[in-house]
C-alpha cells in the first residue's frame, strides 16, 4: 500500500489514528507494523501504552486471575466440605471427589454463615426430638398398671352413664 504525503498536523493526526485500523480492514497490504507479535500476542504499541504500563497491566490481570482462581476453588472446597457433612449427617456414602477436595483445600475451609446456621437449627431440632425420645424410654412407667387404671375408668363412666340414662 503506498503512504501518500501528508502535508498538515491534522491529517498525520488522523492518519496516526485511523492508519493502522485502515491497514487492518485493507488486509494489512503486506507490511508488518509491529504493533502486534508475530504470534497474534498483544503488545504494548497495540494496546497504546509505554512498556512499562504494558507490563503493569499484564501484572494486573494475572494477578486478579489468580485471586478469582483462588476464590473459585475457596468456594468449591466448602461445598464439597458441606456436601461432606451432610453425608456423614445422613449417613449417606462418601464421595471420594469430595474428601479429595476438601484434603486439598486444607484448613482454610468454612462452612457458609447461612449454611451453618441452617444446619445448627436441624441440629437443635433433633436434640429436642432427640431428648424428648431418650426421657420416653428412660421413664420406668409399667404400662400395664396404666392400662389396667385406664379400663377401670372406662368401665366405672360407662356403669354411671347407664344408671343415670334410660335408652341404655
Amino acid at each position: 500500500m503506498a503512504t501518500v504525503p501528508l502535508n498538515s498536523t491534522l491529517d498525520s493526526v488522523l492518519w496516526q489514528m485511523m492508519g493502522d485500523k485502515l491497514k487492518n480492514m485493507m488486509g494489512g497490504g503486506g507490511e508488518d507494523s509491529g504493533a502486534s507479535g508475530g504470534d497474534g500476542k498483544e503488545t504494548a504499541e497495540s494496546k497504546g501504552m509505554t512498556r512499562e504500563e504494558f507490563e503493569e497491566y499484564q501484572r494486573q490481570l494475572v494477578e486478579e486471575k489468580i485471586q478469582r482462581d483462588k476464590e473459585f476453588a475457596t468456594r468449591k472446597a466448602e461445598r464439597a466440605n458441606l456436601r461432606v457433612l451432610l453425608r456423614d449427617k445422613y449417613r449417606l456414602p462418601q464421595s471420594a471427589q469430595d474428601d479429595a477436595t476438601v484434603q486439598m483445600a486444607g484448613d482454610d475451609i468454612d462452612v457458609p454463615e447461612e449454611l451453618a446456621k441452617m444446619v445448627d437449627e436441624d441440629e437443635e431440632q433433633e436434640e429436642n426430638n432427640d431428648s424428648f425420645m431418650a426421657k420416653l424410654q428412660n421413664m420406668d412407667v409399667d404400662f400395664e398398671t396404666i392400662k389396667t387404671k385406664a379400663q377401670t375408668t372406662m368401665t366405672e363412666v360407662k356403669q354411671a352413664a347407664e344408671e343415670k340414662c334410660v335408652l341404655m
